[in-house]
């Protein structure tokens, strides 16, 4: 397998890109314009394929929108390559690996996680109060579902990769998350609905 992040220390945002090494396909995980450069020369290093981009989430109020991107990567990769979109599936496949798609509204009202070994790529699924273009998730309670009935209750050890941390802290496991994280850890959903519908 190939696995490689990129990581934005100015701005805090991370993409992940993985790769079938046997099969040379590869995916992409919360594409940027700005990394197709180095996406394209790591690709042709690793004779890999990028077969699709995929999305946790997308913001109304952010400049560039997951089609604009999508049609930016596609001028310069495979025309074949497709993005998938909230709702799409369960689960997709790219050379022998498979991701599984969880659905994780909350933070936005088409949010998705995917799960890919013992990893999991949650966008800003947790980030609840630091996302510069949603600082207040858009449903709390559906977050509170995603995160403590989904996301939470996957094995301790998972690796956990958000999409933008304001202290590049973008990596953690499910294990801190349920111990130290600061609106879910010690709480009940009626605490955190409360709070969170505080000023």
């Amino acid at each position: 397998m190939y696995f490689r992040v990129f990581h934005h220390q100015a701005s805090g945002y991370a993409s992940y890109l993985l790769g079938d090494m046997a099969a040379k396909e590869a995916v992409l995980i919360d594409p940027r314009i700005s990394d197709i450069a180095v996406t394209a020369a790591i690709l042709n290093d690793q004779k890999l394929r990028l077969t699709s981009l995929l999305f946790t989430h997308e913001h109304d109020q952010a400049k560039l929108s997951n089609v604009d991107i999508f049609q930016a990567y596609s001028a310069h990769f495979a025309k074949d390559m497709v993005v998938v979109p909230a709702g799409h599936k369960d689960f997709l496949t790219f050379g022998d690996e498979r991701i599984k798609i969880i659905k994780t509204p909350g933070h936005m009202l088409k949010c998705q996680s995917y799960l890919w070994r013992d990893r999991l790529f949650c966008g800003d699924l947790l980030s609840v109060d630091i996302c510069p273009h949603q600082p207040r998730p858009v449903s709390p309670a559906d977050l509170w579902d995603s995160v403590t009935q989904k996301i939470l209750l996957l094995p301790a050890e998972t690796f956990l990769f958000t999409g933008h941390s304001t202290k590049a802290q973008f990596l953690s496991t499910i294990l801190q998350q349920r111990l130290w994280h600061p609106w879910f850890s010690g709480t009940t959903r009626d605490a955190f609905l409360a709070r969170i519908g505080s000023p």
